[in-house]
């Protein structure tokens, strides 16, 4: 898929829920602009030779090929800090070769979640778990070799309709139990794939254009809220009972891969592109389930009586 116009722009990761509303987002609001949309098939990033080829030809790349599977990498630390340690930086290596500029996608769990305030951008990393782990690998890469053309934005709890996520589950199970149980421990910034990729795509265009300078950068909406917040948002825009949501704890669901207590970002770096925080969480989610894309069950019909007549 190619965008008329302008310079290249490469998207790795393009088959996934945000690679895919990357490609949307440029062809929307930068038409501009060429772009080489790179799905999985079409480009594995641990391949230097395919990267290199890849990235030939393109001023700026959009990292957002990524191992995703959290629970996954637990068993699997190895293959997952391929993709997103060893990936990211061939890209970095490549963008170096080339004078082409990277803005790669990260994420709240390079943090420990054991904080009480919102983690600024130049905060302690210490991840909990194998995937966080692997994608720090992936940000320092970028860091150190694309000191002046690697940008990092990191976001959390990302959900739209092109991939498995939170809120395309709660709505399902909506349709399939009649109570459902969510965790109250677990505080973080719902964001909608749709908003990042516009930011992130925003970001691009001024970072080549010289008017945001690299670094990290916290892209999540603004606010905060728990598991089971989120939950009962999503059945009260829906027009479904929120009291049918119920709440647990996190040591009700014990999985492979430990979770961040607290994953609420700051948004401080934002000023230095000359950009405001993205929106709050709930107005994004609002936005999101009005329009098309996530299956929403009908509220449940009252059952008629029987006439006894």
């Amino acid at each position: 898929m190619t965008v008329r116009g302008g310079f290249r722009c490469l998207v790795t990761g393009a088959g996934g829920m945000l690679g895919q509303d990357l490609v949307r987002a440029l062809e929307r609001h930068h038409s501009d602009l060429d772009v080489t949309a790179a799905t999985r098939d079409r480009l594995d990033v641990t391949d230097r030779a395919a990267v290199d080829a890849a990235v030939a030809g393109h001023q700026v790349v959009l990292n957002a090929a990524a191992w995703t599977d959290v629970d996954g990498a637990e068993a699997a630390e190895g293959p997952a800090t391929a993709v997103n340690g060893a990936g990211a930086e061939h890209l970095a290596r490549a963008c170096a070769a080339t004078g082409a500029l990277l803005v790669h996608v990260s994420t709240d769990y390079v943090f420990a979640g054991d904080a009480d305030q919102p983690y600024a951008e130049a905060a302690p990393t210490a991840p909990v778990n194998a995937y966080g782990r692997s994608k720090l690998v992936g940000e320092r890469a970028v860091r150190a070799i694309l000191p002046d053309r690697g940008f990092v934005v990191r976001t959390a709890w990302l959900y739209g309709t092109g991939g498995r996520n939170f809120v395309s589950t709660i709505l399902r199970l909506a349709g399939e139990r009649d109570e459902l149980e969510v965790v109250t421990d677990q505080t973080g910034q719902p964001t909608w794939s749709v908003a990042l990729a516009e930011r992130i795509a925003a970001l691009a265009v001024a970072g080549w254009a010289g008017l945001a300078p690299a670094g990290i950068y916290h892209a999540t909406s603004s606010g905060q809220t728990t598991w089971y917040g989120l939950a009962r948002a999503v059945f009260d825009l829906t027009g479904l009972d929120p009291d049918r949501v119920r709440p647990t704890t996190t040591d009700r669901f014990p999985r492979p891969a430990p979770r961040p207590a607290y994953s609420v970002l700051g948004h401080e770096g934002w000023a230095r592109s000359g950009m405001p925080p993205m929106a709050p969480w709930h107005d994004m989610l609002v936005a999101a389930l009005a329009g098309p894309g996530f299956a929403v069950p009908r509220p449940p019909t009252p059952a008629t009586p029987r006439s006894t007549a």
